[in-house]
């Protein structure tokens, strides 16, 4: 995984595009089609569709 998958940079500022576990601390959810979910401790949130 690149570095530009996780980040973006605007207005020399870094931007985060994925979110962080509320569980562990500086990880981010791996992004699925159906939901976010936590490699290390599990936690998983459903995808909300419009």
């Amino acid at each position: 995984m690149r570095n530009n998958e996780l980040y973006d940079i605007k207005d020399n500022k870094i931007q985060r595009k994925r979110k962080f576990c509320p569980k562990c601390e500086g990880v981010f959810l791996a992004q699925h089609e159906d939901r976010l979910s936590c490699g290390r401790c599990g936690y998983t949130e459903p995808i909300k569709k419009e």
